[in-house]
């Protein structure tokens, strides 16, 4: 993973290699929904938002619409990195950033490529976000967390951990 001296690098060196993430949104009634999507975009931009592809006639795109507050959450278990990002949903109508963003394997849920018409532009406005990220082994982490089982003290340096506000 590339080192960066800002936290918002930190931020996004932690979720560009995290395959899927885990958007949460609110139903009407309350109740919390998760969903795994692929974030689309390879760099973050300069208002730090995360882009998805979402069928417009689903799930996400009518409940964000009421309620724009989301959660997405990313776990890297093999670079025992985790981040938790708290933003502001919404759909945009930005074809020339659908065709940058289009993949192949986007193709598999939007047939019809870029201009497929039921394909959503998800864009999330990230607020504050919070990551933990373990440098050490896993033997060292096994040792720290044994360590702490014994004496009863809580491990101690475990990695990372920030919150970030943005």
């Amino acid at each position: 993973m590339t080192k960066t001296t800002t936290d918002h690098g930190k931020l996004w060196d932690l979720i560009k290699d995290t395959r899927f993430g885990m958007l949460t949104h609110r139903h009407a009634e309350g109740q919390l929904h998760s969903h795994p999507l692929t974030t689309q975009n390879r760099d973050v931009d300069a208002v730090a938002t995360l882009y998805f592809f979402v069928p417009k006639d689903g799930d996400i795109a009518r409940h964000v619409a009421t309620d724009p507050a989301v959660n997405v959450a990313y776990a890297n278990t093999g670079d025992d990195s985790y981040v938790s990002v708290s933003g502001r949903a919404a759909l945009r109508e930005d074809q020339a950033l659908k065709e940058a963003l289009f993949t192949t394997m986007a193709k598999a849920w939007f047939p019809n490529g870029p201009t497929d018409p039921n394909l959503g532009l998800l864009a999330v406005s990230v607020v504050e976000a919070e990551y933990w990220d373990v440098d050490d082994s896993k033997m060292v982490q096994l040792y720290k967390m044994a360590k702490a089982a014994i004496t009863g003290e809580p491990p101690k340096n475990l990695g990372e951990h920030k919150k970030v506000s943005v």
